[in-house]
């Protein structure tokens, strides 16, 4: 059975009205996976909060603390997009404890998916762009720091770039970063990482694949990871309130299909995350983010 990172306290934060980001997708698509057809391929695992002193792995330890305490200056946390509070401080402490949970079962299953993460906009010592601490920067560093592997690669699909782990990763060589984004999106100003394929406004499925196809393999084989994280933003989807790219749902499962197949052909363990997808539609936006559990059940359920 394939491991699901999920904890209730994902979806358990009041925001203020008409606020754009969609609390309740985690909830819902929980709910969707326990319903499915495919259910029976998952099992949902129930993360424990990490410990604030963990970060101190990749976050500054005066960041983490201000957020922890709720003395962020108020500059800060307008950047981060969420009010503070205390549900705000158990959610994001259980859904790092999903990336890292899921990470160490991608290492024993060959896969893991977590329901919630792809904090890709935080920094070392700041967030943005709702990301508070960066999942997928801190969940390759312990498992690296622990001598389980040497080497993880994060593939980035998320429609914006992931400009906090680029800036979190510069200088490493044992954390890689590619980031698949649109140019005319957020971040207005962009960090680099090892990778950045960008595509302009309006691409369209064939020249996202085609990008995709010719990159990701070459990457693979230059620098041989031992793990993959894989940010499987929706917002790359033709009618995404963010997004300013021309995939369709088909083209979203297409695209989760060959990343987790090629990974599974390669036998490296893969680290699924959810990543960012925005629409006051939560059936169709569940729609969207189901097709990455539609392809991990048709290529590693067995």
């Amino acid at each position: 059975m394939i491991p699901v990172s999920y904890h209730a306290s994902y979806s358990t934060l009041a925001l203020p009205p008409h606020h754009r980001f969609p609390i309740g997708k985690y909830q819902a698509l929980f709910h969707w996976l326990q319903q499915s057809d495919i259910c029976h391929h998952f099992q949902i695992m129930s993360p424990s909060a990490i410990a604030p002193v963990q970060l101190c792995l990749v976050h500054d330890p005066e960041y983490i603390q201000q957020f922890i305490n709720g003395t962020l200056p108020k500059e800060k946390m307008r950047r981060i997009g969420f009010p503070w509070s205390e549900a705000l401080v158990r959610r994001t402490l259980h859904s790092l404890g999903g990336t890292l949970l899921a990470t160490q079962q991608a290492l024993e299953q060959r896969i893991a998916m977590q329901i919630s993460g792809g904090y890709h906009h935080a920094y070392r010592d700041f967030g943005s762009g709702y990301c508070i601490f960066n999942d997928l920067v801190f969940a390759a560093a312990s498992v690296i720091s622990q001598g389980t592997v040497d080497r993880a690669l994060i593939i980035d699909c998320d429609v914006h770039q992931g400009d906090g782990t680029a800036n979190m990763t510069v200088g490493r060589d044992d954390i890689i970063s590619c980031s698949i984004h649109c140019t005319k999106n957020f971040p207005a100003r962009k960090q680099q990482s090892h990778y950045d394929l960008e595509l302009p406004p309006d691409s369209n499925g064939s020249e996202y694949f085609e990008l995709l196809q010719q990159s990701i393999p070459w990457i693979l084989h230059r620098h041989q990871p031992q793990i993959i994280f894989y940010d499987a933003g929706v917002d790359v989807h033709r009618d995404d309130e963010l997004g300013l790219l021309n995939l369709t749902t088909q083209d979203i499962y297409l695209r989760d299909k060959w990343i987790l197949g090629l990974a599974a052909a390669k036998e490296i363990p893969i680290v699924c995350v959810s990543g960012g997808g925005y629409c006051h539609d939560t059936l169709q936006l569940i729609s969207r983010h189901s097709q990455l559990y539609l392809a991990a059940a048709e290529c590693f359920a067995n």
